[in-house]
């Protein structure tokens, strides 16, 4: 018994040491990559009908290849690897490429080539996790779990990683925006997992990916000096949907993410109403919204307002959550 105990501890031991190495590393590498890489990617051009678009021309777009590679390298390092955590990796990367490309491309992407490449890793995505897990959905704030049939949630589950990666790509316009609210989603997950004690070997994931975009703050903190870029925002919404997943609670997802779920999904909402059903809902209201309240608003925000006040509202619901979640214990 007391030698079980002793390799119990040993074992606690190793696998916190692993976890603060994959933090420091995760970050470092990326503080120092970033620094000394990011004039070698390519540049914006700019949008045009962006608010305040004009900044960011010339400035380095990309950056997110950096911290992803730095995020995938750390994980392979310092964390449990499993064949399902190397599919989501591999896939994620999938998601960094395909967005560094277009990053990169003289012409943007066309919206149906980037959809249908989208779909496709939501389709393996939702199947790499069905392959290993349950088809359960453990409800954190009642203590209680449902079984729901495999293809309802193989459909659920590839529309929850297709929307969360492009809400997250949408919500991606003002400096240090999404990276912020990524980190304050991700760590309502890491709450609720820590918690709930689902999928402990997942877990040390989160928090490599938390301070490589911490180390990406660095420099794109307003005013920025490079840009994630789609290699960055698809990759986020791609790990923030099997977060989810692996947290057991995916109908965790709407208020965890809310904040970036609104400002990207309403004007997802509004292009396909308009052109499926010409209806125009959002006619008066200036998307993504973190355009709206620095153009529309009688009292415009500044972009350091958008960002700390997006996050104060992201923080408060994942406080919520957190307290529905001990409070259910």
């Amino acid at each position: 018994m007391c030698d079980f105990l002793i390799k119990s501890a040993d074992s606690v031991r190793i696998s916190s040491l692993l976890g603060l190495g994959g933090v420091l590393v995760s970050f470092i590498l990326t503080l120092l990559l970033t620094g000394k890489l990011m004039n070698k990617l390519p540049r914006d051009g700019g949008r045009a009908f962006a608010v305040e678009g004009s900044k960011s021309v010339g400035k380095p777009r990309g950056a997110g290849i950096i911290f992803v590679f730095v995020f995938i390298f750390t994980v392979l390092v310092f964390a449990p690897i499993k064949v399902e955590y190397l599919l989501y990796l591999a896939l994620i990367a999938v998601s960094m490429f395909t967005g560094y490309l277009d990053d990169a491309a003289a012409a943007p992407w066309g919206g149906l080539k980037k959809g249908l490449l989208d779909l496709a890793v939501s389709v393996l995505t939702a199947a790499a996790f069905l392959y290993n897990n349950e088809p359960v959905i453990n409800l954190s704030m009642l203590n209680a779990s449902i079984r729901i049939p495999v293809i309802l949630y193989f459909i659920l589950a590839s529309a929850l990683v297709w929307g969360s990666i492009n809400v997250t790509n949408c919500a991606d316009g003002v400096d240090g925006l999404s990276g912020t609210l990524t980190i304050i989603s991700l760590m309502g997950f890491y709450g609720v997992m820590k918690i709930t004690g689902a999928s402990p070997d997942f877990v040390p994931q989160i928090m490599f990916l938390i301070f490589a975009v911490l180390a990406y703050l660095w420099y794109n903190s307003n005013p920025s000096k490079c840009l994630m870029g789609d290699a960055g925002s698809r990759a986020l919404g791609l790990f923030i949907a099997v977060t989810a997943l692996k947290s057991g609670d995916p109908l965790l997802y709407p208020l965890l993410v809310m904040v970036i779920a609104l400002d990207g999904g309403l004007g997802l909402l509004k292009v396909f109403l308009i052109r499926a059903f010409k209806i125009y809902i959002f006619k008066k209201t200036t998307m993504p919204l973190h355009d709206h309240v620095r153009k529309n608003l009688e009292d415009k925000w500044s972009n350091p307002q958008v960002v700390f006040r997006f996050a104060i509202i992201q923080a408060v619901l994942v406080a919520l959550v957190l307290y529905l979640v001990v409070a259910a214990r």
